[in-house]
């Protein structure tokens, strides 16, 4: 019998979970581990200098930088190499985009379903170097999806770049992308862009076997410091020029896309991060996803059985076709007023909005400016605090 998760021990390492609020908008940001809290002060009080240096301290400093950056690469199964570590995954997206080398006449292809920090650097490009844009979505409003199937009719000889999203910050609904990246790559040259930033702090990830070129993730989402972090293959590397002053290294994508952002004691705690996994991480990840498809369950359970609430995207909890980004609208009701009438009553913390997915909301879904009301759990969150919110819910929408 497998193993149950945790969730009491694992509640331990945050301290902000001892306090009242009830955080339900972890895809927003994640809590802090314990660990991470005192590595980053460690650091500043300890080893906060200019690293390089041949004294003991700089020593210290560089090595503690290193093991971060090396610890940040085993997350993903990528070399050092190939990571490169910045303020947002939207900055991140940012310089790729601007160091990217395209062909004339390249065509590049965008989904639709994505969060605007893997849009809107590819839409800039393409209109300053005269590039075409396909614009890639679905014909279902309320449970939109991306699928190799649907891609295909897209790709064409000129193909260079497809960008997509591995699981919706709306939707939640995990996609195919090793299917997705296959795919792309029957198009010789093209390479795929993935945005993973919902999807990392619920599974494992492992960027050779998924297939991608490109993969970005925020590791405040993934319970560590607020930073982020791009992947891209050894092999594209010939194709990205250096940001960096000439006279610099630019041998390493850090060194071609860094601009000197990867925050030096924030960049040192990212072991304690990884080592919060235990030495078996992919047991620790699929005891993560069970405990999650109980907690997506509960609400999605109640979600499903009342006539007046939309769920947008798959309406079951099964945790190989979503993780617990739930979002839903109410008939006739500001989604809005539904927020602040179930926070008036309780200690529950979500929003509404769209969530930088705007385009997903009103090309695709045709939903308005108010967008839709958003619950996201993580593994810390208790089948309990589900249940809460299931209750505090119906008490609301009973009223209204």
């Amino acid at each position: 019998m497998a193993q149950a998760f945790d969730v009491s021990a694992a509640r331990s390492h945050f301290p902000a979970l001892s306090e009242k609020q009830v955080y339900f908008d972890n895809a927003g940001g994640s809590q802090v581990l314990r660990e991470v809290i005192d590595s980053i002060t460690n650091y500043l009080c300890h080893t906060n200098v200019q690293m390089g240096g041949t004294y003991a301290v700089g020593k210290q400093s560089t090595k503690l930088f290193n093991e971060g950056m090396e610890a940040a690469a085993r997350f993903i199964n990528a070399g050092p190499d190939e990571i490169v570590l910045g303020s947002s995954t939207t900055q991140l997206m940012r310089n790729l985009s601007s160091a990217l080398s395209f062909p004339p006449g390249s065509e590049l292809i965008l989904s639709l379903l994505d969060h605007e920090a893997n849009i809107a650097p590819w839409v800039q490009i393409a209109t300053t170097r005269n590039l075409t844009i396909k614009w890639w979505g679905s014909t279902d409003k309320e449970n939109p999806k991306l699928t190799p199937e649907t891609l295909k009719p897209l790709l064409s000889a000129h193909t260079r770049l497809v960008a997509c999203t591995h699981t919706s910050n709306i939707l939640g609904t995990i996609h195919d992308i090793k299917a997705i990246a296959a795919t792309v790559h029957t198009v010789p040259g093209a390479m795929l862009c993935v945005d993973g930033v919902a999807y990392a702090p619920h599974r494992g990830l492992d960027v050779k076997a998924l297939g991608v070129d490109f993969y970005a993730f925020s590791w405040y989402k993934v319970y560590g410091p607020h930073m982020s972090m791009l992947y891209a293959a050894r092999a594209i590397h010939p194709q990205i020029h250096s940001l960096g002053h000439y006279f610099n290294a630019a041998t390493t994508l850090e060194d071609k896309l860094g601009l000197a952002g990867s925050n030096y004691e924030l960049t040192a705690s990212i072991p304690k991060v990884v080592s919060y996994l235990g030495p078996d991480p992919a047991a620790i990840w699929a005891r993560i996803a069970t405990h999650e498809e109980k907690l997506q369950g509960i609400i999605l359970g109640y979600l499903n059985s009342n006539k007046n609430i939309v769920v947008y995207g798959a309406r079951d909890a099964s945790k190989e076709r979503r993780v617990p980004v739930i979002s839903f609208g109410v008939r006739g009701r500001s989604a809005k007023e539904v927020v602040e009438k179930v926070q008036g009553r309780s200690d529950f913390g979500f929003k509404s909005g769209h969530f930088y997915s705007k385009r997903l909301l009103d090309e695709v879904m045709g939903l308005g400016e108010e967008g839709v009301l958003r619950v996201s759990l993580v593994h810390y969150n208790t089948e309990e605090e589900a249940a809460g919110f299931v209750k505090v819910l119906k008490e609301v929408l009973a009223e209204l």
